[in-house]
């Protein structure tokens, strides 16, 4: 699009919307429509002439029925994804310029809205316009407030600028401009939050107008799996805990090493008794120490599968088959418990006791662990074989031999996505007194 001179006019004059209000008409009568205009129309007042004021003496209740997903929360403050798919404070539930005991909530449908007006605009003065409903939302690492599109017809919503080339023969690669909220905040201008002007009009870019409707606002609602920032810190936390699972089936995707050295640097954040440090990882990061760490401890199962528990041939393949999500990971970590600083008791309860608090610190490292790499979007299995044949790990690692391996820790893109799990209450888990 060309560089162009625009006007971006208020519309004066609009009475005091209530339900059932023919916003087209009241647009179209107010202000002298041009082809190719942009109309710009406030959420609120679409929400007051659909009726969408209701009686919610508990705001929180509303903004609990209005969001699908919480993806931040401070206090009382939340940050939410509402029916519509927009990511904004409250879900868009407003409390201010509503008689006491109500709320006003976004319009149901605000494409189907801004369709509708566009339509009444056209049926009553035969010219096309384009209209965005908008909204006021707070911004990430940005202070104050702006208006965005929530609802478009007769716009494309995006600007791609991929492949254009600039004033300096540089081929863009990455510009999309986000034209509707570009738009949304220039109407905002002279709409103003105080000034009862909820109708704007922006004139001089009707390149932009479409014949067709459009996709509506979709196209700028970020796809959640594209969205980096999609929860909040304490959400981010939370969500990568529930979320984690044991993973036995991975894709061919190599893992990278540097997502578990950052796993690693958390794992060793974890509590340790007497201010020790009582962690170590090992990072099987080629095929060879891979294979043969496990032919080894298949070889020392099968012996001691055999020989100690008398198991005929059948029984110990179907048992260190259990193995298999070992050797079919593209990336294995071995963590291991090393009792440095430990204090040494002469009877045997205490010396238990000890070797316990040590046990509980190792834990609460790989927990660390195995959370951050599902954080990083990796799936992971803890396995405990390695710790019923330590000494042949310590030999085939060239270990220390005060390591003690705890499992083992397969890493990888797991092949399919989990199934939904039910949340457990908490209730027969706890006990107070």
């Amino acid at each position: 699009m060309s560089p162009t001179a625009l006007q971006v006019l208020p519309v004066t004059g609009l009475p005091e919307i209530e339900q059932g209000a023919d916003l087209g008409a009241l647009i179209a009568k107010a202000v002298e429509l041009r082809p190719g205009d942009i109309v710009l129309v406030t959420s609120k007042v679409v929400s007051k002439a659909e009726g969408r004021l209701v009686r919610a003496d508990d705001r929180e209740a509303a903004i609990d029925a209005e969001a699908v997903r919480v993806v931040a929360r401070r206090g009382r403050t939340r940050i939410v994804q509402n029916r519509q798919g927009l990511v904004m404070a409250a879900a868009g539930v407003d409390a201010s310029n509503t008689a006491p005991g109500t709320v006003l909530l976004l319009p149901a449908d605000p494409d189907g809205s801004a369709r509708e007006i566009r339509a009444r605009i056209h049926e009553l003065t035969g010219r096309q316009v384009a209209v965005l409903l908008t909204d006021t939302f707070g911004r990430p690492w940005r202070n104050g407030l702006t208006d965005v599109a929530i609802g478009a017809a007769g716009l494309a919503v995006l600007e791609d600028h991929r492949g254009r080339v600039d004033s300096h023969g540089n081929t863009l690669g990455l510009t999309v401009t986000a034209v509707a909220d570009e738009l949304a905040a220039a109407g905002d201008l002279v709409k103003g939050k105080a000034t009862g002007t909820p109708v704007a009009v922006v004139r001089g870019l009707g390149a932009l107008v479409t014949a067709a409707d459009g996709e509506g606002i979709r196209p700028l609602i970020r796809p959640i799996e594209d969205d980096m920032f999609r929860l909040g810190t304490s959400e981010a936390v939370r969500e990568a805990v529930t979320q984690r699972r044991t993973v036995r089936e991975f894709s061919d995707e190599p893992v990278h090493p540097e997502a578990v050295r950052r796993a690693v640097a958390a794992a060793v954040t974890a509590p340790a008794p007497h201010h020790t440090t009582p962690w170590r990882f090992v990072l099987l990061e080629s095929e060879r120490a891979r294979t043969a760490l496990l032919d080894a401890m298949l070889a020392a199962w099968r012996t001691d599968l055999r020989e100690l528990d008398g198991w005929d041939e059948a029984k110990i393949a179907r048992r260190t088959a259990r193995g298999d999500v070992l050797r079919k990971a593209p990336y294995l970590v071995v963590p291991c418990l090393v009792a440095e600083g430990s204090h040494a008791y002469p009877d045997a309860r205490r010396a238990a006791a000890e070797r316990e608090m040590f046990t509980v610190a190792i834990g609460a490292a790989v927990q660390n662990l195995l959370v951050t790499l599902a954080g990083e979007g990796y799936g992971t299995a803890w396995v405990s074989s390695t710790m019923f044949c330590r000494d042949v790990v310590r030999e085939t690692l060239a270990l220390p031999a005060h390591w003690d391996p705890m499992g083992a820790v397969a890493v990888g893109r797991p092949a399919a996505a989990a199934p939904d799990r039910a949340a457990r209450a908490v209730e027969p888990f706890i006990a107070v007194r």
